[in-house]
């Protein structure tokens, strides 16, 4: 049986201005979009303004992943999954309660994901995996897209996979984000990511809805969990 392998679509480099159908372009062969919110405080770059991320949530034709890139997620993120997202990601550095917004979030009815960026260490969150349905390892610094790949971080998703494949219950998704490429998914996956954010290499190819499919085929080939 092949093991499940997920493309998630950020918007990050899509057209803006018309992002219905930017989400439509990409739909039929993705699993969810990727909704990057920034606050131009935790990163310095602005997104979307909570009404604007409800407006796009609302009309995606996919399921959302929510990526809080925001200070003090803890109240904010539970009303990203009470207006309709699938899944919920804020990051370790920036909560005040880890325990608590995993509650918050999942009783809101969304998946609930825990985001680490390059410098934080796998241990530094192990204790909270059972809990959560994805841990995101960051392979670029937040708050840009566009940026390259920091090859770095593989012994980092090496060593989550290692952890997860040991639970005998709930095993989260593992997924990175940042400079995915038809260059770069075959290491991540080699690695242990089964869930992979892509955002330049969707939108700025000719065809973004093959390009996913392409990501799949090369991760799907390359993951050997």
């Amino acid at each position: 049986m092949e093991s499940q392998i997920y493309i998630n679509p950020s918007i990050l480099n899509a057209n803006l201005d018309d992002l219905e159908n930017e989400i439509s372009r990409v739909a039929s062969t993705s699993d969810l979009l990727h909704l990057d919110i920034m606050d131009n405080i935790f990163v310095p770059n602005f997104t979307f303004n909570l009404e604007r991320a409800f407006e796009i949530i609302n009309f995606s034709k996919l399921p959302v992943d929510a990526h809080l890139m925001i200070n003090n997620p803890d109240e904010i993120a539970p009303l990203y999954a009470e207006n309709g997202c699938t899944s919920v990601t804020f990051h370790f550095e920036a909560v005040n309660d880890v325990d608590n917004t995993i509650k918050d979030i999942r009783s809101n009815g969304a998946k609930v994901g825990l985001a680490i960026k390059p410098a934080t260490k796998f241990a530094d969150i192990e204790k909270w995996i059972e809990e959560i349905d994805m841990l995101l390892i960051m392979t670029v610094e937040p708050g840009f897209g566009g940026q390259s790949f920091m090859h770095e971080q593989m012994p980092k998703v090496a060593q989550a996979r290692t952890f997860i494949e040991k639970l005998l219950k709930n095993k989260p998704t593992l997924q990175i984000d940042g400079g995915v490429s038809l260059e770069t998914i075959a290491e991540a996956a080699n690695a242990g990511a089964n869930c992979f954010v892509a955002g330049s290499a969707v939108y700025k190819s000719d065809n973004p809805a093959a390009m996913v499919s392409s990501l799949r085929s090369l991760a799907q080939k390359n993951y050997p969990f």
